[in-house]
This record gives structure tokens, C-alpha cells and sequence, in this order.
């Protein structure tokens, strides 16, 4: 049936839903709506819908709920959670703008906003809720939420609030739901715990799954890596950016830290960019996406945790300044571009010694992912001055302009001036540098040989500065009776941390080095860095240069008789821990 379906007309709508639908500039249903939108409205089933995002899973679920649900009932009969306010606030957008006439409300109830508002809106009565899990389970323990004449309960995108740890809270809020209702479980993937959800609170639900091909990722999205020095990232990125004509897109790092890094270094540059992570306040993120789907911004830099949810159209670009830890979460942020027919394009920045990392990601994602050189800065000051070229060309070209009002000063300019002298003069003041190469800093070509191998050491050389990382200085060593796993072994088990949190890790004979994640640094240097008399602390951190053998000279004075917490028991106990 799903292939024979070749327009919303196909569906079973009605015809102020099809209107609205027009309205949007909406002609074909994507396939996870053909399959699933007819079964929601012929049959009362419960219903697993699987597809990728970007799919138009929300019209999916919205269209049948605003069929069904009865808007002469100020009372709450649809519930749709979805695991970040950004997501809730376009969930809620595009049902109200597809509702068409219909006296509908939508709420959308989400941490961060007003709770006055949002007891105003339930109390004087709404047909669909939209909200986060936490805020939606803070209403319901208030009373202020009522799910007694519930009819739909919607998880949308269940995969990603299984991961943010929500997994709790929804099962707290589907116990409060009534047996009578119809659940709705959309995401893009299907793990375990999502499944053994659906097993316990969902009455046979009919499994919908999209095929999305052999294509992990979307097929429109040309995908680039760079081999770069972490040091080297930003210089790549601003080259990338001005070598685009038009870049609109999001830049992804790993930490919010390196967000507002990266994000205040490209204002200062002049780019028209803003920071977007969990710290911020909800008005804040809202004002931020605001200006970037109205084009007052063409860059956002942008953690996961903070992305999840946005929904922005037409991006040319996704720029993973950091690799991501998944190759699930690197589909998840390519498929934001290339989407509805458009071409995109997805940059990796690829340091040395992540390529096991990249070729995993090519692995699972199943995409070809090749390696170009980054741009040098004749490339793009050749760029940038083709595009000048086709701007000015296009402005005299534009005969709809009226110039008569500058034709005295334009006479009084070239008189007795060589003409070409008087443009380069005007081009010169409006650009400014923007031609000049100098302001390019170098980057360094990664190069080691001919098949590109590292060796170990270089490969440790690498990790040792890895951004997310700290690299501590330990005044114990291998004349400690220290090695590298009971280094790290030692300290995982005084802090609480796992082996993904250890990298790079250098015993010498009276001290080590070791680079660590770096929330779990702060906590070893809370526990580590402090002593008691004049005893130098046992842990601290590196600098950089530390790793010369020059610098190990110097390190090793900071040895001190004593245990771990630089007190003085003697050199036996060293040797025993």
C-alpha cells in the first residue's frame, strides 16, 4: 500500500488537514508518513515508527492526533514528550501550523521557561501538551498537569532521551497515564531498553521501520576529512569558512569549554557567530536559534547535548571540529544537512592519532569519507576575490538602480585619476584585509612517510595535549615500584574513573606523566594537589614542554619522600602502592 501512496490526498485526510498541509508547500509524504499516518487513523493500535531524523516523523504523529482529538474538549488528550526544549518548542510549532482552523491549543512545557505561563496555558485548558520528561513529571506531581482524558502518548526521538538519561521519567510518567490511550514510540534507532519499554507499556504495538537503504547517512551530504593538528583547527576552520561562498552552518566540539572558545574567536574574527550549549539560559538558546533560522547568523558552534533537537533548514555545512565519541552520533549530526532534495556538506577534522577512531565512523556509518588538503590562503584569497568580482559585477549589471545622484562625485573622482587607481582605492577601503594572505597563519602538513604511519611514539605525543584532556605530572615513577596500569589502576580506583578517562601515559624512573579526561583530572588534583609542610604537591599539572627531556630534569626535583597525599611514610610504602 505504501508504494501506491503519491500524495497526502492519498492518506485518508481531511480536507482543512490537506489545506494546511498546501499551505506549508507539503506535496509528497515522506515514506515513514505513507506507512504510518493511514494506519493511525483506520486502526486504534499502538505504533513503533523507526526512520532517521529529518524524516518529517512529526507531521507523522501530529497529523493524526489533530485529526482525532476533539477541540470542543478544553482537556488534555495528547501528550508528546521529546528530550530536549528545542525539540519540544518545534514539535509544538509544527502541529499549531498544521492544525489549520481548528480551535486546537498546543502547549509546550519545558524546563528553563516561565512555570507561571505554563499553569496559565493548562489551566485554562489545552488539547496537546508538548514538554521534556522533567518538567512534564514536575507538573504532574503539582497537579497542574491532568492525563486522565489522555488519548495519544507520544515519545519522539525515544533514542536520544534514553541517552540524556530520561529513561527514568518516562516510565514514571507512563505509569501515570491512563490504560486507554494510544502510545506512539518514534526514533531513529531501536535500542534494548527502548524496546523492553515498548514491551511493558505498549499493547502489541505494530513495528513501522523505514528502510533507509544500504546509506547509513544521507546520500546528498558530501563528507571531507582534514588532517590537522588540534593547534591547527581553528586556523582550518576559518579557512573553510571564508573559501565557501554563503557558509551557513554548525560547527560541533566537544566540550563547552572548546564552544565558547572556538565561538568568541570566531566573533573576533568578525563572522557572524554565536555559542550554543547547556549553560546558557533558555531565552538565551531560544534568541540564538532565532537568529540563525532568520539569517542574522550564519555559524553556530554547537555541543551534541545542546544540538539534540534543532532543527535548522538548509545548512550547507556541518563542521566537526571534534570527532564524536559514536559513529551514531556522527550520522545524527551529518544528516542535518543534505536534507529535502539540497546538497551539503560534512567536514571532519581528524587529528593523528584518531584515524582507528574515523575509520571505525566509515565502518558503521557506512559512508565514504575521503581526505582532501585543507585550503592554503592563495586558494582562498582567490576565492574571496572571484567572489568580490561576481558581487560588483552583478550590482553594475542591476539597470533597476538608480546612480544619478553620484554621477557628479563619481565625474569629480576619475578626473585627471587613472580609473583603475579609483576602484582599487574604493574596493581597498570597503574590503579592508580581506584580500591580505599574511592574515592566514600557517599549518603545519602532516606528514609521516610514504603510507602515512605513525609510530607509538608519535602517537602518544599526539594524545598527550588532546583537547577534553589535562596532562598531570606525577612525582612518582618506575623507582616507585610504579608501572602504567597500576598508575592508572591507582588512580581510577581513588576517583572513581574508567580506562576512557586515562590516555598517554609516560612512567619514568622517579615520575610519570598522564593525560586525563578533564573533569576527572580536577578531581585527582583536588584529591592529589594538596600537602602538608613544605612537601611539593605529588600531583600537578604538565605544561606543554614538559615532555622534553630538558623538562625532565627539572620535574624530578619535585619528588618528595612520602605517600600519595605528600605526607612522609617512608620509601617502602611508596614501593607498596
Amino acid at each position: 500500500m505504501t508504494e501506491e501512496i503519491t500524495s497526502f490526498a492519498d492518506l485518508g485526510l481531511s480536507e482543512e488537514t490537506l489545506k494546511a498541509i498546501e499551505q506549508k508547500g507539503f506535496t509528497t509524504p515522506t515514506p515513514i508518513q505513507a506507512a504510518c499516518i493511514p494506519l493511525l487513523l483506520k486502526n486504534k493500535v499502538d505504533v513503533i515508527g523507526q526512520a532517521k531524523t529529518g524524516t518529517g516523523k512529526t507531521a507523522t504523529f501530529g497529523l493524526p492526533i489533530l485529526e482525532i482529538v476533539d477541540s470542543s474538549e478544553p482537556v488534555v488528550q495528547a501528550l508528546i514528550l521529546a528530550p530536549t526544549r528545542e525539540l519540544a518548542v518545534q514539535d509544538a510549532e509544527e502541529i499549531n501550523s498544521l492544525k489549520g482552523e481548528r480551535r486546537i491549543h498546543v502547549a509546550a512545557i519545558y524546563g528553563g521557561a516561565s512555570y507561571s505561563l505554563q499553569f496559565r496555558e493548562l489551566r485554562e485548558g489545552c488539547q496537546v501538551v508538548v514538554g521534556t520528561p522533567g518538567r512534564v513529571l514536575d507538573h504532574l506531581k503539582r497537579g497542574t498537569l491532568n492525563l486522565s482524558n489522555l488519548k495519544f502518548m507520544v515519545l519522539d526521538e525515544a533514542d536520544e532521551m534514553l541517552d540524556m538519561g530520561f529513561i527514568d521519567d518516562i516510565e514514571e510518567v507512563l505509569k501515570q497515564t491512563p490504560d486507554e490511550k494510544r502510545t506512539l514510540c518514534f526514533s531513529a534507532t531501536m535500542p534494548k531498553p527502548i524496546m523492553n519499554l515498548a514491551e511493558t507499556f505498549m499493547k502489541e504495538p505494530q513495528v513501522v521501520k523505514v528502510d533507509m537503504g544500504d546509506e547509513a547517512t544521507p546520500a546528498l551530504t558530501d563528507q571531507i576529512y582534514y588532517e590537522v593538528r588540534e593547534v591547527d583547527k581553528f586556523e582550518a576552520l576559518t579557512r573553510i569558512i571564508d573559501i565557501n561562498d554563503s557558509f551557513y552552518g554548525i560547527v560541533f566540539c566537544r566540550t563547552k569549554v572548546q564552544c565558547d572558545e572556538v565561538g568568541r574567536k570566531l566573533q573576533d574574527r568578525g563572522y557572524s557567530a554565536e555559542a550554543l550549549h547547556g549553560d546558557l539560559s533558555q531565552p538565551a538558546r531560544e534568541a540564538i536559534l532565532r537568529k540563525m533560522k532568520e539569517h542574522k547568523i550564519s555559524i553556530i558552534v554547537a555541543t551534541d547535548v545542546a544540538a539534540r533537537g534543532i532543527d535548522i533548514q538548509d545548512l550547507t555545512h556541518v563542521i566537526n571540529y571534534s570527532l564524536p565519541e559514536a559513529p551514531e552520533e556522527y550520522i545524527h549530526r551529518i544528516g542535518r544537512t543534505g536534507r529535502a532534495g539540497k546538497s551539503g556538506t560534512a567536514i571532519s577534522f581528524v587529528t593523528p592519532r584518531e584515524f582507528r577512531k574515523l575509520h571505525f565512523i566509515q565502518r558503521v556509518a557506512k559512508s565514504e569519507i575521503r581526505k582532501e588538503q585543507i585550503p592554503d590562503s592563495y586558494q582562498v584569497v582567490t576565492a574571496k576575490k572571484q567572489r568580490i568580482l561576481e558581487q560588483l559585477t552583478a550590482l553594475m549589471n542591476d539597470t533597476s538602480r538608480d546612480t544619478s545622484a553620484y554621477q557628479d562625485i563619481a565625474h569629480a573622482m576619475l578626473d585627471g585619476r587613472d580609473a583603475q587607481e579609483v576602484v582599487g582605492s574604493l574596493l581597498a577601503f570597503h574590503y579592508g584585509n580581506a584580500l591580505d594572505e599574511s592574515q592566514y597563519r600557517s599549518i603545519e602538513t602532516i606528514t609521516y612517510g610514504k603510507h602515512e604511519k605513525r609510530s607509538k611514539r608519535q602517537e602518544e605525543r599526539e594524545a598527550a595535549y588532546e583537547e577534553g584532556f589535562t596532562r598531570l605530572f606525577v612525582a612518582r615513577g618506575a623507582g616507585d615500584g610504579l608501572d602504567r596500569d597500576s598508575l592508572c589502576e591507582y588512580l581510577r580506583e581513588q576517583v572513581g574513573a574508567t580506562k576512557e578517562d586515562f590516555r598517554a601515559v609516560d612512567v619514568q624512573n622517579s615520575f610519570s606523566f598522564v593525560s586525563v579526561s578533564t573533569p576527572v583530572a580536577e578531581k585527582i588534583l583536588h584529591l592529589f594537589g594538596s600537602t602538608e609542610g613544605n612537601a611539593k604537591p605529588v600531583v600537578t599539572k604538565a605544561r606543554e614542554e614538559s615532555a622534553s627531556p630538558r623538562s625532565h630534569k627539572r620535574e624530578r626535583k619535585w619528588r618528595r619522600d612520602g605517600d600519595w597525599r605528600g605526607g612522609r611514610s617512608g620509601r617502602g610504602d611508596r614501593r607498596r602502592r
